[in-house]
């Protein structure tokens, strides 16, 4: 498969995945130049994103967009070789982060070394514990309500050590592909290896689910596990909120 098209699967995977989880709560809006979704009372998804490249014509809509909702960003994917990332510096906006969209063929299963159990979340006991947990590890809330409306078009795992839940990871299928989001470990148990624990496991049950690929986005703090892992850089996402006034 070439770059090209696990390019594009990429951003479709991330994409449908807010698309999916804003749907339930009305929150996914759609016009002629851009897609966006703001749950409330979530920090997550919150995006506002584009599928051609942005143009001068769009970004004063797309500002007033951001202004009546506070809190979105837009993920800006460097892959058009125009630089028009500097349209959004010269209207108001900074970058917040950056990331590294990743894919890796699924063509081995790997082996489980620690004793990590795992589980899906399918009621919202165990969604209220997930939702507790996952700001721990990302500094932001996603809302035990994402989980409860969505546990059937993602899969939702908590990880745990000695019955103590200690991360998470998220799962979402389109076409051959399983993109692998939301992995976390809190901070505590940190540098043990169980966020590359969690890794291997998310990839071992995409293969029992028959994806060809493996997607995901890094964060500075994970790419180096995703390398050693396999994975493959395909190109960068830089975050950009709206500068505050």
């Amino acid at each position: 498969m070439k770059n090209s098209t696990l390019i594009k699967d990429n951003i479709n995977n991330l994409t449908d995945l807010w698309k999916t989880v804003g749907t339930p709560f009305l929150s996914y809006h759609k016009n002629d130049s851009f897609e966006y979704c703001k749950i409330e009372n979530s920090r997550w998804p919150n995006k506002l994103w584009f599928r051609n490249d942005i143009s001068k014509n769009n970004v004063l809509d797309i500002r007033k967009t951001m202004q009546r909702n506070s809190g979105l960003v837009i993920p800006y994917w460097d892959i058009f070789g125009t630089n028009s990332n500097e349209i959004l510096d010269a209207y108001g906006f900074e970058i917040k982060s950056e990331q590294v969209a990743m894919a890796l063929k699924l063509d081995q299963k790997f082996e489980l070394q620690h004793n990590l159990s795992f589980k899906k979340i399918d009621n919202e006991q165990d969604a209220k514990i997930w939702s507790d947990l996952y700001p721990n590890a990302f500094g932001y809330v996603i809302s035990k309500e994402i989980l409860i409306h969505n546990h059937n078009n993602v899969h939702f795992y908590l990880a745990s050590l000695d019955n103590q839940p200690i991360g998470t990871f998220m799962l979402f299928q389109t076409q051959n592909d399983l993109g692998i989001h939301g992995v976390g470990v809190i901070p505590e148990m940190r540098r043990k290896g169980l966020a590359e624990e969690i890794m291997k496991f998310a990839l071992n049950l995409s293969i029992d689910l028959q994806a060809d690929y493996a997607l995901l986005q890094a964060s500075a703090m994970g790419k180096d596990i995703y390398t050693r892992l396999g994975f493959e850089d395909l190109f960068v996402i830089k975050n950009y909120i709206l500068k505050a006034l």
